[in-house]
């Protein structure tokens, strides 16, 4: 459970940030993860006819899973995330700009590889994922005047400037490029955040992300990772601390071909979260790269191999 740290400090700009997380004794195992399987082995309806070819298990609502970041980052612990890093990189590259499977690949992300020459098939060059993709709609969302809105710099300026508004929403969703169709330009539509508001209550940044389409076993582990890091992320440019990242499912679902593993995760007893520490000296939410993040106190179950149905 060593440190896994790769920034360095420079102590002569400023002390460490430090989220008010419990101690190891008093985080308290979350099961939320492990309750929403459960939820959808037992009242989800099969689905034939999926994009991927695989019959698919499916809810369109589960309980939304609430975490209370004082209590750890949810990295699940049922099996090893030791790809941590590879969600964040993700996020960071979306919320730049990147768009093409390259320019993602240079934020540290490779789980895109397999899409590689799929946008030819819809007119655009072989690598790009499309207008309609994340990076296009967070940093570029098309405006009717012709130019482009970055909407996390619009959000991080209307919470500066705006505090107790609610209206601090992103959105990743492009309807005119996303639908089946004529129109579409992107090869994935996008799955996740398609909605995160945030929220300040109490004094504390609160964040709730809408996903659309959720591959329980395989994407919403990372996607916990990375809209709770982002959240993390947000709270340290604009000097809150955290309250609650909130997590809604819509089309939770578990492909017929990733049962036996699930069957044998919901078994694994979950541990306490770890912790997440975030280099300081970064004040530009832009500048981020996921090298300035430290997982720390992460004791988890064994690997396991998942099937993934791209």
């Amino acid at each position: 459970m060593a440190l896994q740290r790769s920034f360095q400090k420079d102590q002569s700009k400023t002390q460490e940030s430090k989220v008010d997380y419990k101690p190891l004794p008093e985080r308290v195992p979350d099961t939320q993860y492990q309750d929403r399987l459960r939820y959808i082995l037992e009242h989800g309806i099969w689905a034939g006819d999926t994009p991927q070819g695989e019959d698919a298990l499916t809810c369109l609502h589960v309980p939304d899973m609430v975490f209370d970041l004082s209590n750890g980052l949810p990295v699940i612990t049922e099996r090893k995330m030791g790809f941590w890093r590879g969600p964040i990189a993700e996020i960071i590259a979306f919320m730049n700009g990147a768009r093409t499977i390259d320019e993602i690949k240079g934020f540290g992300c490779n789980f895109w590889d397999d899409y590689r020459g799929m946008g030819t098939e819809l007119g655009l060059e072989p690598d790009d994922m499309g207008p309609g993709s994340y990076g296009a709609a967070f940093h570029d969302f098309p405006m009717p005047d012709g130019k482009t809105l970055n909407q996390f710099a619009q959000v991080l300026e209307q919470i500066k400037d705006f505090p107790s508004m609610r209206t601090h929403l992103v959105t990743s969703w492009i309807p005119f490029y996303t639908a089946r169709g004529k129109n579409r330009k992107v090869i994935v539509a996008p799955c996740h955040g398609v909605i995160i508001q945030f929220r300040i209550l109490g004094g504390r940044l609160n964040m709730v992300m809408v996903q659309r389409s959720a591959d329980m076993p395989i994407g919403v582990p990372s996607n916990m990772i990375q809209y709770a890091t982002l959240l993390l992320m947000v709270c340290q440019v604009t000097g809150y601390q955290p309250g609650h990242y909130i997590h809604k499912l819509i089309d939770a679902h578990i492909y017929a071909d990733q049962l036996e593993n699930i069957e044998e995760l919901i078994k694994r007893k979950p541990r306490p979260f770890p912790v997440l520490h975030i280099d300081p000296n970064v004040d530009n939410l832009f500048v981020f790269r996921k090298e300035h993040f430290a997982l720390d106190e992460y004791d988890p179950h064994p690997a396991m191999v998942i099937p993934y149905n791209a």
